[in-house]
């Protein structure tokens, strides 16, 4: 598919009449002269959204259509950010990698899409400006570093760009072969157009490509075919998702940022969504101006203009300038200039041209006293438009992507099985935001099955209201091996691990596919009645050598022509299988070796372990929590995840992450003096119970204000009334049992001692009467490592 249009072409009613756009310039007041001025010399961009699977197709389509020697690519050129100057300068030094690293690390991750320059970075880093002044060589590095910062580094490819000429390009401008033989421009974009080509823009933007994939899936499962293009942009179900802020993975509006946004808006129509694309950036935030719009959208504040003859122009967002095109109607309707002119006013504006801005504004004022406007009073417009020229937004550009947002919103909520089925498979490779995503079906009424080798497609799968996981996103397995997986199964369902290899191949599937398969949960399908999801999946892992062995005998005996011994080709058991008895994994091992292979944990959790204390505590979990309030105390059990160290502009350093179980997550932060306190015990994927405060802005999700962290574990042995130590039957002999008492008895406490005796199929558990320990997690590391399995009793 092809987007509805960007940019201000899509305020062109003859691009709208052509079909080159989707958006009626006329319904949605798209102002002409914002795409072609003429009075302004540059040629008019025409910038088209296309399927990422069809942009290619065009590039050819237009290189053939106009010749290969007419049409090219463009170059740009990668600069050096603050951290890679630094990285790239210690190179050059012959400083060591890891030092180096840990100075780059001390430059701020980017804030909204904008680096963090190394001037900035030493302002408001302490430990980088002390390091700096303590130490000559890190001194050198970075004022080195600085002189670079900015600097061309490489050269690559465009991501839109494309140059057509009426005659070869290299008879007007250099050109280059690129890494991929793709003719390239030596100049940039800019230089381009300076020197009069013409230049176009065909984007690939995933949205079209999930949307295309949805469209396809729906009519191929459940014979539904919908015009994308033609939905109600009224419609009640959508816009509902936009007032709730659950805008997950729909286009231009998923960032957590502008989820808060919509939910403090509320939005009930496309003009509301218009308006937050155009103010949810930089310079509308930081001045304030999102805020003032909802305020008055809301009822809030009053609704003000300078003058009556405004809310004609201004009437749409509430007063606030926000589109550079209502900066050039106030010209037209207060100072008689055409818009043509306006144009032209605007961009001096934009771009801060001080002598052409003293020039529009004695033209504006003439022309606003002439139509009896109190020249104080048209001083004071100019100057606010003046203000607000630098964060306004394109109109066209920002309803165009408006409505191509609630296209993708739509298919969210009325198809959300095949809307996330498409969107989780182009996200395969990322399993953060496979994690993500899969966490938001649940709030959708659906359910994330795991991955089956009988059931599970290539990518993702809708099923009813469940979607299947995609072999793609198993870590460990090509695109290759999951084709191969896939067409094997064509002739009948596979029966077992040896079956699967037999008729896969080896070729296909080798020793680390096997392994993700099986940690996965793939052929848990399989497992017989009566065994433990641990047992299963220990037994298939110590089964691997025996199954690939099987495997290649079934690819020897394909080659020979023979359906001989081991392959059998109707799916039957090969004769003679068993597989091996094994000690079963514990749900932690579970837990862990399924994280490793999905990069999540699906069906088993690390909080699994705790379910009694848990419950002992009656802690709730997180996802029972509803209405939390700002200033409301609580006591929550959870996972660190995505955890994130930083620095504020003051200097001071504070922590940020989600804090989940298995029904949800919440945002969690550790803060001034209590992350001086805490930060030693923050790691990712550490089991804690967390005491805080919320806070919880109208509108805004709620975020946990930690003040107390306490690990589970610890949690877990505080509330124990025994330990219990399981000693294999091969250690029992006295000087063993002597080093055993001496540790326990090392820290006395409350709590009891046990200690059992494993002697293959008995258990001997034996009391200890006169011995009471304090629990504590070096004490556990300690009787574990001397190999005894230890367990808390409550």
């Amino acid at each position: 598919p092809v987007g509805p249009g960007r940019g201000s072409a899509a305020g062109s009613l003859a691009a709208y009449c052509l079909k080159i756009t989707d958006v009626d310039p006329l319904q949605y007041d798209l102002l002409f002269e914002r795409f072609l001025n003429p009075e302004r010399i540059s040629m008019p961009d025409i910038d088209i959204d296309f399927c990422i699977r069809g942009r290619g197709n065009v590039i050819d389509h237009v290189t053939e259509f106009y010749g290969r020697e007419s049409v090219c690519q463009i170059v740009t050129f990668g600069t050096m950010a603050s951290r890679a100057a630094i990285k790239d300068v210690g190179r050059a030094l012959g400083m060591e990698f890891g030092f180096v690293e840990k100075v780059a690390k001390l430059i701020p991750p980017p804030i909204r899409g904008r680096n963090v320059s190394i001037s900035q970075a030493l302002e408001t880093v302490p430990e980088l400006a002390d390091l700096v002044k303590k130490d000559r060589s890190v001194k050198e590095l970075v004022d080195l570093a600085r002189k670079l910062e900015g600097c061309a580094r490489h050269t690559s490819v465009h991501a839109a760009g494309v140059v057509i000429s009426p005659k070869p390009l290299h008879e007007l401008v250099p050109v280059a072969i690129s890494g991929k033989e793709e003719l390239t421009s030596q100049y940039p974009m800019g230089d381009l157009e300076k020197v009069g080509m013409l230049k176009m823009d065909f984007l690939g933007l995933t949205t079209l490509t999930i949307i295309a994939d949805t469209l396809k899936s729906m009519k191929e499962r459940i014979g539904v075919e919908i015009d994308w293009t033609k939905v109600p942009t009224n419609e009640e179900r959508t816009m509902q998702l936009f007032a709730e802020g659950r805008t997950e993975a729909i286009f231009q509006f998923e960032s957590s940022g502008m989820a808060d946004m919509c939910r403090r808006l509320r939005p009930k129509e496309l003009e509301d969504l218009s308006a937050l694309n155009a103010l949810y950036r930089p310079g509308p935030l930081d001045g304030g101006m999102i805020d003032d719009f909802i305020d008055r959208h809301r009822g809030i504040k009053p609704t003000e203009y300078i003058l009556p003859e405004m809310e004609d122009i201004l009437g749409n967002t509430f007063g606030v300038l926000v589109y550079q095109e209502q900066i050039m109607q106030l010209a037209q309707k207060l100072a008689g200039y055409s818009l043509g002119q306006a144009d032209l006013m605007r961009r001096a504006m934009g771009k801060k041209k001080i002598e052409e801005m003293a020039e529009h504004e004695n033209t504006f004022i003439e022309g606003a006293v002439a139509q009896k406007i109190p020249k104080r009073t048209a001083k004071e417009i100019f100057d606010l438009m003046a203000k607000f020229a630098d964060y306004g937004f394109n109109r066209s550009h920002s309803m165009a992507y408006a409505v191509l947002a609630f296209q993708t919103a739509y298919l969210k909520a009325h198809y959300p099985a095949y809307f996330y089925s498409a969107v989780l498979s182009h996200e395969a490779d990322d399993s953060a935001k496979v994690y993500k995503y899969a966490t938001e079906l649940k709030t959708m009424g659906l359910e994330l099955l795991p991955p089956d080798v009988n059931e599970s497609g290539e990518g993702f799968t809708p099923v009813d209201d469940t979607v299947r996981y995609g072999l793609t996103a198993i870590k460990g397995l090509g695109e290759s091996s999951v084709r191969s997986i896939v067409e094997a199964r064509q002739s009948g369902r596979f029966t077992s691990l040896f079956d699967f290899c037999g008729r896969v191949g080896t070729a296909a599937v080798n020793r680390r596919a096997l392994e993700s398969l099986i940690s996965a949960g793939a052929f848990d399908s399989l497992m017989p009645e009566g065994t433990t999801t641990g047992a299963w999946r220990a037994n298939l892992f110590a089964a691997i050598d025996m199954a690939l062995s099987h495997g290649q005998r079934a690819a020897e005996d394909r080659m020979m022509g023979q359906s001989g011994l081991f392959f059998v080709a109707d799916g039957d058991d090969p004769a003679g299988e068993i597989l091996p008895d094994v000690q079963a994994w514990a749900q932690d091992e579970i837990a862990k070796r399924e994280k490793a292979a999905v990069g999540f944990y699906l069906s088993a959790h690390p909080l699994d372990n705790y379910t009694a204390i848990l419950a002992g505590m009656r802690l709730k979990a997180i996802g029972d929590h509803e209405d939390l309030q700002s200033g409301q105390n609580i006591k929550l059990a959870g996972m660190i995840s995505g955890l994130q160290v930083r620095t504020s502009k003051r200097g001071n350093r504070f922590a940020q992450f989600r804090f989940e179980d298995r029904s949800g997550g919440i945002k969690g932060v550790v803060l001034g003096e209590n992350f001086n306190k805490l930060s030693m015990l923050l790691v990712d994927d550490g089991l804690f119970i967390a005491d805080g405060v919320i806070e919880a802005p109208e509108g805004q999700e709620p975020t946990l204000k930690v003040t107390e962290l306490r690990s589970l574990y610890e949690a877990e042995a505080l509330q124990a009334r025994t330990i219990d130590v399981t000693v294999p039957e091969a250690k029992i002999e006295p000087k063993f049992l002597e080093d055993l008492y001496r540790l326990l008895e090392r820290e006395r406490g409350h709590c009891g001692v046990s200690l059992s005796i494993d002697a293959g199929p008995a258990k001997v558990r034996l009391a200890a009467a006169d011995l009471n320990i304090a629990p504590s997690r070096q004490l556990q590391r300690d009787l574990e490592e001397r190999g005894c399995v230890v367990s808390w009793v409550q």
